[in-house]
């Protein structure tokens, strides 16, 4: 199980390279070829010698994505990821996000207040009353 939250938790000490390998290395899952991936994909292999506040807030949260999904997790726990976003780099975020998990095969349970982006999951439950609706 891996966290992505809406404030970016990077550890400001560590750069955006060892703040991807940092929870794959305490997980034991360290994969150097797939952190290179998911890098990659993130569009983040340019800022990888950069530390967070060098880095704008869509940034950051591509870092977080990253670092979370460096593990392979089966579980991915996504509370608020685009919260703190404009909505141009939120819409990125979210792509980014959705499809890294899709092609890992990581299962993602995503908390928003957002219509637009629960339209986009695959399936969306809604607390009513503090109750689950379908």
């Amino acid at each position: 199980v891996a966290l992505v939250f809406q404030q970016f938790n990077l550890i400001p000490a560590l750069s955006v390279a060892q703040n991807l390998a940092f929870q794959a290395r305490l997980a034991g899952r360290l994969d150097r070829g797939w952190i290179d991936e998911i890098t990659a994909r993130l569009g983040l292999t340019e800022l990888t010698g950069r530390y967070p506040e060098q880095l704008s807030g869509g940034q950051q949260q591509r870092v977080a994505i990253g670092r979370a999904m460096a593990g392979r997790p089966k579980l991915l726990l996504a509370d608020e990821p685009t919260g703190n976003l404009d909505e141009t780099a939120a819409g990125t975020v979210l792509d980014l996000m959705l499809e890294l998990v899709r092609d890992s095969g990581t299962a993602l349970l995503l908390v928003t207040h957002s219509q637009a982006i629960a339209a986009r999951l695959d399936r969306r439950a809604h607390l009513t009353g503090g109750r689950v609706a379908a």
